[in-house]
């Protein structure tokens, strides 16, 4: 019988928190700080972990036949969750997730139509191509403008565009969790980590906040990415990718300083500690 926490396996639960800020720091960097309704930015954070979600239960509907092959313990190969099931769950958390934007607003709603649209596109076609990773920096990114839609969106270009570049440096990694990455990619991954940290300090927020938020980006992914610059061994690259994913969690408080949140700040750090939490007490499946 199929348990709630093979549902959360299925769409990698606790990685869902990664993308909690999207939208806030979107917001934030397009409109000052306060201007943000409690129930539009609920409406907005439920959107993006729907889609997020759905983007998960999809990518194991698509690669089932792989994942029988290469992650068995995954909830499809390993008979907890059926294929059918999985793909009713990402069709579900779709609606679910469009759904929730448009609660928040017509503009919003208008932008997770795409960013939708982005995530079937990269589980359906784009993932295995060398689009992959560009495809997948562009559901991110439209994850961050979502909260920017309406006036002073531009303000929000810089912050999209850094949680971006850092999900291709994860994205391409990750691509080596099987056979391995390549000691290339790993020294590529970590400039753009450097170049996206930088990011944090173009505003006129909290400075050193951001200088503080970039610095734990940095101690987060480095490690991983340099370790796969000098030994790109399948292993470094699976671990490199788990700290990608969780490292987006600094930067999105990073990127909240720099917008002039305190607020959002501390609300982020204490997201980036629950996840932490969550990743020590997970038993099984995975959240790369």
């Amino acid at each position: 019988m199929t348990r709630v926490a093979d549902y959360l396996d299925l769409v990698r639960a606790p990685a869902s928190l990664t993308v909690l800020g999207d939208a806030l720091v979107g917001a934030l960097s397009a409109r000052r700080p306060g201007r943000e309704s409690l129930a539009c930015t609920g409406a907005l954070a439920t959107s993006s972990v729907c889609l997020y979600s759905a983007g998960m239960a999809l990518n194991d509907w698509a690669d089932a036949d792989l994942d029988a092959l290469e992650r068995p313990e995954r909830p499809i190969p390993s008979g907890r969750i059926t294929r059918s099931r999985a793909l009713a769950v990402g069709a579900g958390l779709t609606v679910v997730g469009v759904g929730s934007a448009f609660a928040a607003g017509r503009a919003s709603g208008a932008v997770s139509l795409a960013l939708a649209g982005a995530l079937w596109a990269y589980d359906l076609v784009f993932k295995s191509t060398a689009a992959g990773p560009v495809v997948m920096a562009v559901c991110r990114g439209l994850d961050v403008m979502m909260g920017a839609s309406g006036p002073g969106w531009r303000g929000a270009l810089l912050p999209a565009s850094a949680v971006a570049v850092h999900t291709i440096a994860v994205t391409a990694v990750s691509r080596g969790e099987v056979d391995g990455s390549t000691r290339v990619t790993g020294g590529a991954a970590v400039a753009a980590s450097v170049a996206v940290a930088a990011s944090a300090l173009a505003g006129s927020g909290d400075r050193a906040a951001a200088a503080l938020g970039g610095a734990r980006y940095l101690s987060a992914v480095l490690p991983g990415y340099l370790a796969v610059a000098d030994d790109a061994g399948a292993a470094n690259a699976r671990n490199a990718t788990r700290a990608g994913i969780r490292a987006v969690v600094p930067l999105q408080s990073a990127l909240a300083a720099r917008a002039g949140s305190p607020i959002a700040t501390i609300a982020l750090l204490g997201v980036e500690v629950v996840g932490r939490l969550l990743g020590r007490r997970r038993s099984r499946g995975d959240i790369t």
